[in-house]
């Protein structure tokens, strides 16, 4: 096991280059059995996720050929079983990913249950409401997703989806894109992982038009064809680093994103008192130099502020002069991390699993922490960066999931942290 050292107090500064993002590229990746032709994949962050599912994909039968750390060339011909039993895909949510690609090219599929960050309800029932509008019969058990349409074959259809799900949309479209007739989905989600995955599929022969808004429509076509696609940069690794501009009173370019992307982060940024500069391809953020300002924060399906944002704002927060308050309206565990923010000092309070009062504090202490899942690893090291005194973080397995060598970014940033093996 490993852990991060970090000596806080240092501004950081100076410019970083965004990853891939994994939230698209999970999906892409399944997506890729939907053709017999090979796709080459650009900008794919050499995540543990996309390991996963890249070692899943090869356990499939598929052939996968790094061109380098993040271009991959992928031919699923070879691909002759519609059964998931790769046991380390039960680590990351993406796993249901796969059951939408086999159900379309298959009609059938056997996925074990998504595992991932524990930070509350993400059921399935709009995966399987979908899947079951399109024609396929759907049993969840306690370890698997088994859907199968062998008998009736899929069809188009219309469906709303009562809540807005990125996962269920974007299954959706992968089992309807080869699917005859016109599917319609209502109240789908409109985030950039979203529209990033429809653009995939158009790129290699798909007809799939208005994703990024809540109605999208897919017209079936006989098949797709290979292709070069590169993933859209990481909305939230940005934000992320966005973020640690703020809360170390640093000056960081980020580079390589699409700013309209970060427009709900940016916002909250000015909102507490930092300085931004969009251009083209990067935003830079110049933290104040003296406290950061108080805000309210709600997370709201995209384009509102992104709940994997939540835990990063509200370490700043917490350096924040005055109180402010957090609403999280996505997820029902997303305050896990908060009984380590206060080993730090942070004045914290939630109420409800939904709510977090808190009233800033001066200065974050060094303290001894544990990682609790992906987005709240990452704000930990934020807190840490800014810290007075030495921090030492662990479970950043969690972290290494999403986050593509933070810790080397981070250093060029002129932070002082290492990774260390526990002793």
């Amino acid at each position: 096991m490993e852990l991060y050292r970090i000596k806080g107090g240092k501004p950081l500064c100076g410019t970083v280059n965004i990853s891939g993002a994994k939230n698209a590229a999970l999906p892409i990746l399944a997506a890729t059995i939907l053709t017999d032709e090979t796709i080459t994949l650009e900008n794919v962050p050499k995540v543990n996720d996309t390991n996963i599912m890249v070692e899943t994909l090869l356990n499939l039968g598929a052939s996968v050929e790094y061109i380098d750390d993040n271009t991959l060339k992928i031919n699923t011909s070879t691909v002759k079983k519609y059964s998931v039993d790769n046991p380390s895909i039960k680590k990351i949510r993406a796993s249901y990913y796969f059951a939408g690609a086999l159900l379309g090219r298959y009609k059938q599929a056997r996925v074990p249950l998504p595992g991932g960050c524990n930070i509350g309800g993400r059921g399935l029932d709009m995966h399987e409401k979908g899947f079951e509008a399109l024609g396929a019969t759907v049993d969840i058990t306690e370890s698997e997703i088994v859907v199968d349409a062998t008998k009736t074959g899929l069809y188009g259809t219309k469906m709303y989806m009562d809540k807005v799900s990125v996962g269920a949309t974007i299954n959706i479209m992968l089992a309807a894109v080869l699917t005859p007739g016109k599917t319609v989905i209502e109240g789908a989600a409109k985030e950039p992982h979203v529209v990033d995955v429809a653009n995939f599929i158009n790129g290699i022969g798909g007809h799939i038009t208005g994703a990024g808004t809540d109605k999208i429509r897919i017209n079936g076509v006989p098949a797709l064809h290979g292709g070069t696609y590169a993933v859209i940069p990481d909305q939230i690794e940005a934000g992320t680093f966005m973020m640690a501009a703020a809360i170390t009173h640093g000056d960081i370019v980020v580079d390589n994103v699409i700013p309209t992307h970060l427009d709900s982060i940016s916002s909250k940024l000015k909102e507490i008192g930092c300085k931004i500069i969009e251009s083209d391809e990067n935003v830079r953020v110049i933290g104040p130099e003296g406290r950061l300002k108080r805000t309210q924060v709600k997370t709201l399906p995209y384009p509102g502020f992104p709940t994997d944002m939540q835990p990063q704002i509200s370490v700043a927060l917490g350096l924040a002069d005055g109180c402010s308050t957090v609403v999280e309206s996505i997820f029902d565990n997303r305050f896990m991390y908060v009984n380590e923010l206060k080993k730090m000092g942070c004045n914290i309070v939630v109420d409800e699993c939904t709510t977090a009062y808190i009233e800033g504090v001066e200065y974050y202490q060094g303290a001894n922490i544990t990682s609790p899942d992906l987005r709240a690893g990452a704000a930990l090291v934020l807190a840490a960066l800014s810290a007075n005194g030495q921090s030492e973080i662990d479970g950043i397995e969690y972290i290494e999931r999403g986050y593509e060598n933070f810790d080397k970014k981070l250093r060029l940033l002129g932070a002082d942290i290492e990774k260390i093996s526990r002793e």
